[in-house]
């Protein structure tokens, strides 16, 4: 029986987490016959299936101003608040809490959340929606009205909905401090009798049943494993080249966001150490949190006279030229080219980037982050590992890898089908389909 299943998130466009694990469980429900739709602030899908509202993206200016007083964990906010109610200096004493946020900010915010929910029935009515998939939209509180519109939807409609979770506030230390612990509460994420919780890690199932009493399904992220990459073509040939990569030189491949919690100093540190002929090739930009950190990395890599190539502009979605007349590569056609992928996180919600790494075969080096030691590492996946600091040891192993075919391409082939057993398609679609399941009835 074909179901219409209404997806809900601030942004579906690019290649962050969220938008790729969205495609990958869009195409499973398309295999199990049902119809996708989406609603986000900014939406790459077919316009015929997707309900765009600029407000709904995070980094909307609204939002944006929203987010810096909620999460500013300053006396600024305190002080506009009081000076923006002027009645409230005759009730204030010293020993009020100092977390407390402008009444404007509270209109607005309640201004906002009623017009998402007119938009959100208006997208459950245009597209005859039955069930809501929303993607870390009441999980992380980048849009504190949309969360509150969504909670307050699902509560006047009882729908169905699967809350994908991938980043909780908890987890950040930006959201610690702040004058929306009520709203936190309320929505992120709800806890109402329709919502059926799925989590990426077992360590967030076991935060959300202790903080909130709810159970979690845990759904890892996957790929499909089930269908390995084409070979090489000849357009990738160029690939080393393009990125000065010289014959007799390693290409270590750091295929991430240049952002604090990626550690790319330890990818920058082993090219230093190594003391192999090496270059580092980082492949995707800043993103939308500062270029603070990008810096850094480049003032590092100058200190330890590391050859760093940053090339986002040349590594994109689709193949094409740039404005002047460079080759664009996408991230499948550069992995098969990498002669190891670093992956140094501190923080990773799963690690979308390690079960590529192990799609197209490459060798990996990976920060033990806490989610690779517990639903990683444990399967058995063979990877050069350190413990929050590259040692001896490390470059040894590295060195290995990097000169010992045989071992790498072992390697390779045990880590492929231990994804295939844990990380496929399949998997997900078993999964999915024992959701749905409870969600319609077993007829359904």
């Amino acid at each position: 029986m074909t179901h219409h299943i209404g997806f809900v998130s601030t942004r579906f466009a690019g290649t962050d987490g969220v938008s790729l694990e969205t495609e990958k469980w869009a195409a499973v429900f398309g295999r199990l016959g049902h119809e996708c739709f989406y609603f986000a602030g900014e939406c790459d899908r077919s316009s015929d299936r997707s309900q765009v509202v600029p407000e709904a993206h995070y980094r909307h200016p609204e939002i944006d101003k929203i987010n810096q007083q909620a999460f500013s964990g300053s006396w600024t906010v305190t002080r506009e608040a009081r000076e923006s109610h002027p009645e409230m200096s005759d009730l204030h004493k010293d020993f009020f809490s100092i977390y407390v946020r402008p009444p404007g900010m509270t209109r607005r915010i309640n201004e906002l959340k009623d017009y998402f929910k007119v938009e959100l029935y208006k997208f459950a009515r245009r597209f005859d929606v039955e069930i809501l998939v929303i993607e870390n939209a009441v999980t992380i509180p980048l849009n504190l009205p949309l969360g509150l519109a969504l909670t307050e939807f699902i509560a006047e409609t009882g729908y169905p909905v699967i809350a994908h979770h991938h980043d909780f506030h908890w987890e950040r230390q930006r959201f610690q401090v702040n004058c929306v612990g009520d709203y936190l509460a309320a929505a992120f994420p709800p806890t109402l009798p329709s919502v059926r919780h799925v989590v990426i890690n077992s360590i967030q199932s076991q935060q959300i049943a202790s903080r909130y009493g709810v159970t979690a399904r845990v759904i890892p992220n996957v790929m499909d494993f089930d269908n390995p990459p084409p070979a090489p073509d000849a357009y990738t040939q160029t690939v080393r080249k393009d990125f000065d990569v010289r014959p007799g030189e390693f290409l270590i491949l750091q295929p991430t966001r240049v952002i604090q919690r990626k550690g790319i100093e330890h990818a920058v540190e082993l090219v230093r150490r190594l003391e192999l002929p090496a270059k580092l090739v980082i492949s995707h930009a800043s993103g939308d949190e500062g270029t603070d950190y990008e810096q850094r990395v480049r003032e590092y890599a100058h200190l330890l006279n590391v050859a760093v190539r940053f090339e986002s502009e040349q590594v994109q979605d689709e193949r094409g030229l740039t404005k002047d007349g460079k080759k664009i590569y996408t991230l499948g056609d550069v992995y098969p080219q990498a002669d190891l992928v670093t992956y140094p996180s501190s923080i990773e919600g799963f690690g979308n980037a390690f079960l590529e790494a192990v799609y197209y075969r490459r060798p990996i080096l990976v920060n033990n982050y806490s989610i690779y030691e517990v639903d990683i590492k444990p399967k058995g996946f063979r990877t050069v590992w350190f413990d929050g600091f590259i040692n001896a040891e490390t470059l040894k192993r590295v060195r290995q890898i990097l000169t010992d075919d045989a071992q790498a391409g072992e390697w390779a082939q045990i880590n492929y089908q231990l994804a295939k057993r844990y990380f496929s398609f399949a998997v997900l679609e078993r999964r999915l389909q024992s959701i749905l399941a409870d969600c319609f009835g077993q007829q359904g």
